[in-house]
Formats: structure tokens, C-alpha cells, sequence
């Protein structure tokens, strides 16, 4: 690169459960910047949990986040003038961006009522 590289970003824990991985989902949750509206339709979705399970909501959360993670990924690798597809090991912070990402896609998508409901479900 020719410049610097940006400086990494602190991200605040949420204030109800103490947790970086449920404000990162958070901010990924938001929409046209309504941060309370997206803090009130998760902390709805974790409610629901922790009515239908029984158990502890942030523990079936980061159990989700886990499962909706890759571990491999293929990349491009340009070899003697042919592009071969070479399956890499995918980091950490990355796999759980997109988990964070499919995870919302994924809920969006579907046809429920309301979005914590959406959120549940998926």
C-alpha cells in the first residue's frame, strides 16, 4: 500500500449483556442509523429465546454465530497464466463477519411478521 493504513476501530460493548459480538450485530443490524430501534428488535429476539429454550440466550447466539461460520474459503491465485480457485483457511474475524452478515441476510429474507421474530427463527 502507499499509504498508511487506517487505525482499527474500539466498538463499545452493549450496555444490557456486556458483549463486543452482540453490539458488532447490532451495528450490523441497523438501518438509516436508528440504533435503538435495532437494539429493541434484538434484545426482542433474545426475549423470545429465552422463553421458547429455556437457556441462556447469548449462548445460543455465539452457538449460532459458530455454526453460520466458514472455515474454508476459496481465493484466486494466478498460477503460470491460469487462475486457480486455492482453498485458504479463513480467519477468525472474519468468519465471524460473515457469519454477523449471512445471519441478517438470511433473516431478512424471511416471510415472518415482524424482524425479531425473523431474527429468532433463523
Amino acid at each position: 500500500m502507499r499509504r498508511r493504513r487506517p487505525e482499527k476501530r474500539s466498538i463499545n460493548p452493549d450496555p444490557k449483556f456486556n458483549d463486543l459480538e452482540v453490539s458488532k450485530f447490532i451495528n450490523y443490524l441497523l438501518t438509516q442509523g436508528k440504533k435503538g430501534i435495532a437494539e429493541k428488535i434484538f434484545y426482542d429476539a433474545l426475549d423470545i429465546i429465552k422463553d421458547k429454550t429455556k437457556k441462556d440466550p447469548i449462548d445460543i447466539f455465539k452457538k449460532a454465530l459458530n455454526n453460520a461460520g466458514p472455515h474454508v474459503e476459496v481465493k484466486s491465485r494466478r498460477i503460470g497464466g491460469a487462475t486457480y480457485q486455492v482453498p485458504t483457511e479463513v480467519k477468525l474475524k472474519r468468519s465471524h463477519a460473515l457469519a454477523l452478515r449471512w445471519l441478517i441476510d438470511a433473516s431478512r429474507k424471511r416471510k415472518d411478521k415482524n424482524m425479531s421474530d425473523k431474527i429468532f427463527n433463523e
